[in-house]
């Protein structure tokens, strides 16, 4: 008798059908496996590109809106919000919501800001990851306001500074109309530690650019009394502001109805660059009350002095002084490589006072300070600024001027303290450098 397979026969060899279904579903859960370690990647690349954009920030409003539109962006939902702790840490102080339409926006006008209740509340007194397929199902639940969207599913995350829960992040309604899933959970967490170091980051800026702002208003004066003039400074910090700035103005008045005015600007932006500005003017102060001598004498004697005794960066400065001239007034200035100054006189349209602007303090003591002047007519103003004002990498020096002197006469009319504000706030420079304006205005006839 011919043995059964149950007696030891070899089994019978698979046939090429049953080859080609084992390959092909081999080759399919390989194909998946790629696919999903694919998107793994893509989503790793998306969160490190989304930590980099969120650091890049360098104010605080901006960093939680790019934290909400990020995580947003990240798992596909419509919406997103932060909601920022209050002090007491039971309640929300703060609300910062991105993916809403503007009929959505306007049904919810007069309705305040979510503060922490419902299942927003037990994110906050429970502060482990919530991943929900029906808000409206936990128990926590108490609904939502008239006008709101509809919202089905939420993932929400805590978000830690230092340590401590600084707010809680929350998504809603995947595009795909999929609810959240754990891959998404885990990409919000690691988002949200990023997104902690980020907001304490901006918090050591903002510190950093408060001490660094009040010192440098601390080295620059209060005007003083200047009658029978009026004038008016405004000294505005860098866009990045974690710099010192060595840009400084003055005015101080002399016998006779004579007042003398500067402003400057010491190359740098460092600590030696305000120790700077401010031996620079102290040192001019003192100068300047021996009245008999012309702006340009006085620019090198301090720069001989400065020469002498400090090891200052180089610096652009004006001195300019305005005295009675007959029925009106006489500006005597000198320029150390500093930019032109403006005049507009009353119904008139504002005119720079180009003339030779000599060399900036601390490259040559030697050279002779040429001295300009001209008459300035009664109700007139002049205007001293620094280049932080114009100076803008895309353009043109020639075009920022145009575009300042457009803006000093349409505003030329306002009070002198609105003036320079208004110059400060419109100026055509991209905002990378500090910037200093003084406007001295001669009385009425």
């Amino acid at each position: 008798m011919m043995a059964g397979p149950e007696n030891g026969a070899s089994p019978k060899p698979p046939n090429d059908s049953d080859l080609h279904v084992r390959l092909r579903a081999e080759l399919g859960r390989m194909d998946e496996q790629m696919r999903g370690l694919l998107e793994a990647m893509d989503r790793l690349q998306g969160l490190l590109d989304a930590v980099v954009a969120i650091t890049r920030e360098n104010e605080l409003p901006s960093v939680l809106y790019r934290i909400v539109t990020t995580a947003m962006d990240l798992v596909g939902a419509r919406y997103g919000a932060l909601g920022v702790l209050a002090p007491s840490g039971d309640e929300l102080e703060q609300f910062i919501t991105a993916g809403l339409t503007e009929q959505e926006r306007a049904a919810l006008a007069g309705i305040g800001f979510p503060r922490g209740r419902g299942v927003l509340g037990h994110l906050i007194h429970h502060p482990e990851p919530l991943r929900l397929e029906s808000i409206a199902g936990h128990p926590s639940s108490v609904g939502f306001p008239p006008g709101h969207p509809h919202m089905g599913t939420l993932l929400g995350v805590a978000v830690s500074v230092r340590g401590e829960i600084y707010g809680d992040l929350y998504l809603s309604e995947r595009r795909d109309g999929q609810p959240f899933d754990v891959d998404d959970e885990s990409v919000v967490i690691a988002l949200a530690g990023a997104a902690g170091i980020a907001i304490e980051n901006v918090r050591l800026f903002e510190r950093v650019r408060e001490g660094a702002e009040q010192f440098q208003r601390l080295l620059l004066p209060t005007l003083p009394d200047l009658r029978p003039f009026t004038a008016a400074a405004v000294y505005q910090p860098a866009a990045e502001p974690s710099k010192l700035g060595g840009d400084w103005y003055d005015a101080i008045p002399l016998p006779g109805d004579v007042v003398a005015v500067v402003i400057g600007d010491v190359v740098g932006h460092d600590l030696r660059a305000a120790a700077a500005m401010a031996s620079t003017r102290n040192m001019l102060r003192a100068l300047l009350f021996d009245r008999g001598n012309a702006p340009g004498a006085v620019l090198s004697r301090l720069d001989r002095t400065l020469q002498a005794i400090t090891d200052n960066p180089i610096t652009t400065t004006t001195l300019a002084r305005i005295e009675p001239d007959g029925p009106g007034w006489r500006l005597s200035w000198s320029t150390a490589g500093h930019v032109p100054h403006l005049l507009i006189a009353p119904g008139r349209r504002a005119e720079y006072l180009f003339a030779e602007p000599g060399l900036p303090l601390g490259v040559d003591p030697a050279q002779p300070r040429p001295d300009h002047s001209c008459p300035v007519p009664p109700g007139a103003t002049v205007v001293f600024f620094t280049d932080g004002l114009v100076e803008h990498p895309d353009q043109p020096i020639d075009r920022s001027l145009a575009e300042l002197r457009d803006l000093a006469t349409e505003y030329s009319a306002l009070p002198l303290e609105d003036f320079v504000q208004a110059l400060a706030d419109h100026h055509p420079s991209d905002g990378h450098d500090d910037m200093a304006v003084l406007a001295l205005r001669t009385p009425p006839a």
